[in-house]
């Protein structure tokens, strides 16, 4: 039964290092070159990025829908796009965005 308290008391201490590592994990995700493999919302939220779907998609960052389609990545809302978003289209954004990576 002694080591019963030890034992709380260890569970308990890694604790905060867990919560601390999920703090880093979520700064490194904010802070990695974005893909196309991320929500529209993630990629309008980096000014890089915003520009680079903007080029391609204009206005797709105001538009009137945004709130519905912002959690899915381009890939999902192509085929609800009514032939907006073209797999050229697609590659040509996946570019972009891979060069932004070379440019920091």
């Amino acid at each position: 039964m002694k080591f019963a308290p030890i034992a709380a008391g260890l569970l308990l201490a890694t604790v905060p290092a867990a919560a601390f590592a999920e703090e880093d994990a979520a700064e490194a995700t904010a802070e990695a070159t974005p893909t196309i493999d991320m929500s529209i919302e993630s990629l309008v939220a980096d000014e890089r990025a915003k520009m680079v779907l903007e080029k391609h998609l204009p206005g797709i960052s105001n538009h009137p829908s945004y709130d519905q389609f912002k959690s899915m990545t381009l890939v999902e809302l192509q085929p609800w796009s009514g032939g907006l978003i073209t797999d050229e289209g697609i590659a040509k954004i996946k570019e972009d965005l891979a060069a932004l990576e070379t440019a920091e």
